[in-house]
């Protein structure tokens, strides 16, 4: 490790808490439904979309309604999606006259980019036309980012509001985010990295003359917007294959930097959002610090196990850390880093390939996952998640008080608890039972590269990848098969509404409840002992629950590499 690696990650801290009350502040108008400087420009647009919809914004939904409406805008965008996949090869907007996909491709392909998971089974440029990576693909980074972010919306307005019976309107919370939130920054991001050399063009291949004097055909395409909303929205579905270790999508040491502040951006901010919805800051703050501190320890390990590489190459004399799978432009501190982040939140992209971490390196980017990406998390799917956390948190510290527990002026009763020890049993149901299927069926095996404890790696972070949402991968596994298509797109639907129904659900009962005012009994919710709770809470139940998975995986896979023995 070194100290220019550890400013990076200092600095990188710095600024996402510089911007926080800022970006939280833009939000908090949009969740209050407030103009703002962009009504002026695209009010119009707004109110427009409104009329074709036939949608009145200041109608106000109940949790089931508000549900209802959120699943059948998105079940009809995966049936949209899937549909102009299939039938790629008929459709304009194909230079390099790629084929429809398969069915099963498809099928997980749409799932993939509606639920916000952006899972690729696939190479991105030589399976994807221009008008499938824009017309299926990047409209469903804007969308399924708005949906995470109206969903946090609405479980806000449920510890916020007293005694209502409405949490929103799904449809007025996604356009506005949509249109004065998402696309704006998108035009100047993506502007940012056009100016950086990424490539923005509906041409499909240029030939170019490389220094040996050979020819080569370089794919291009519509990258630069596609990027730029795909880490804003913590999406991560690369145009290309490499993801954003591919030059073309990550080009400089800045391109990197500012990639990795977009992918953290909202989800810094919506903590402070969270804050001033219930009326106490510190409320945001507190739970923005323990995610910070998870973060922290999470990139700690990371980036001092591929600092310290192989001990195993040490004993030969072959100094250095590990910079196998890595681009030499970001350096092993960066590459760390980066991959904490993707996986503290919901995104996905990398810039180096986690299947060539250290065993115990590539562990924490899993871990982060299971965890359920709360630790800072995605656009909405953080702090939601970490709330869901925060209320059997308070239910704990209840219990040590000896009163009924209380979050920010909401008894928490047994109908809460239920409801999110429902939402957080979904991820190691599914991750677990899914990885287990697979390591004992002849389809599953066929999928990793590797054998041992390396290969079963594979496999549980393929599916913890896909509940969680996430869509990374540890790049060693052959998932382009129906049997993985199938049951990854399975993993990757339900890991997304079987969570989101039970927490707004948890958001109407707690909308139509009284609010309690603090007494000398209440447990503090703002102080450092809440916070080590929080961190605690988050740990211990997914130490408890993953910890013989990673056991039997990475930790195993550490063990066998310290102990060979080279004569």
């Amino acid at each position: 490790m070194t100290f220019q690696g550890w400013i990076l990650i200092l600095g990188f801290v710095a600024i996402l808490l510089a911007l926080t009350k800022p970006i939280g502040t833009c939000l908090f108008a949009l969740y209050e439904g407030r103009r703002t400087p962009l009504h002026t420009v695209l009010g119009p647009v707004e109110t427009g979309f409104y009329k074709l919809a036939g949608i009145d914004p200041n109608q106000e939904y109940g949790w089931r309604r508000y549900a209802v409406h959120m699943l059948l805008f998105n079940a009809t965008l995966m049936a949209f999606t899937y549909a102009v996949l299939r039938l790629q090869g008929v459709l304009p907007g194909n230079p390099q006259g790629l084929a429809g996909l398969s069915p099963h491709l498809a099928f997980n392909t749409a799932i993939s980019f509606t639920t916000n998971t952006n899972w690729q089974s696939y190479g991105g440029e030589s399976t994807m036309s221009n008008l499938s990576q824009m017309l299926g693909l990047t409209i469903h980074n804007f969308l399924s980012a708005a949906t995470g972010i109206a969903l946090a919306f609405a479980l806000f307005r449920g510890f916020a509001r007293r005694e209502a019976k409405a949490i929103g309107n799904f449809w007025a919370d996604a356009t506005r985010v949509t249109l004065y939130l998402l696309l704006p920054i998108s035009i100047v991001y993506a502007t940012f990295l056009i100016a950086s050399g990424v490539p923005q063009t509906l041409s499909g291949v240029v030939d170019v003359q490389t220094l040996e004097g050979a020819r080569q055909s370089l794919l291009l395409g519509p990258v630069a917007s596609q990027e730029a909303i795909k880490m804003l929205g913590t999406n991560g579905g690369g145009f290309f294959n490499a993801n954003s270790a591919h030059p073309f999508e990550n080009p400089t040491a800045l391109t990197n930097l500012v990639q990795m502040l977009s992918i953290f951006l909202i989800g810094f901010g919506l903590t402070w959002t969270f804050g001033k919805a219930v009326g106490n800051t510190r409320q945001g703050w507190a739970i923005l610090s323990a995610m910070v501190i998870l973060f922290l320890a999470g990139v700690t390990v990371t980036y001092w196990q591929e600092a310290a590489g192989n001990p195993v190459l040490h004993n030969l004399g072959v100094a250095g850390g590990n910079m196998e799978g890595k681009e030499i432009r970001f350096g092993i501190a960066a590459s760390a880093l980066f991959s904490v982040v993707t996986t503290a939140a919901s995104c996905g992209a990398v810039n180096s390939m986690h299947d060539s971490f250290t065993a115990l390196g590539g562990m924490i980017p899993l871990f982060n996952i299971q965890l359920g990406e709360v630790v800072i998390g995605g656009v909405g799917a953080g702090i939601y998640g970490f709330l869901l956390f925060a209320i059997l948190a308070v239910f704990v510290a209840g219990l040590m008080v000896g009163r009924t527990p209380e979050y920010v002026g909401k008894k928490i009763e047994a109908r809460e608890v239920k409801l999110a020890v429902l939402a957080i049993a979904v991820l190691p149901l599914m991750i677990l039972g899914l990885t287990a299927l697979s390591s004992v069926l002849q389809q599953g095996l066929a999928g990793p590269l590797n054998k041992g404890p390396h290969g079963f790696s594979e496999i549980l972070y393929a599916f913890t990848s896909a509940v969680g949402n996430n869509g990374s991968a540890f790049a060693g596994l052959t998932a382009n098969t129906p049997y993985y298509n199938g049951l990854l797109g399975v993993a990757m639907w339900v890991g997304r509404f079987f969570i989101v129904v039970p927490m707004l659900a948890i958001a109407g009962g707690l909308a139509a409840k009284k609010y309690t005012p603090e007494s000398a009994g209440s447990f503090p919710t703002t102080g450092g002992l809440w916070v080590g709770l929080l961190v605690g809470i988050v740990l211990i139940l997914g130490g408890l629950t993953f910890l013989p998975s990673l056991a039997l995986g990475p930790i195993a896979d550490h063990l066998a590499m310290i102990s060979v023995k080279l004569s």
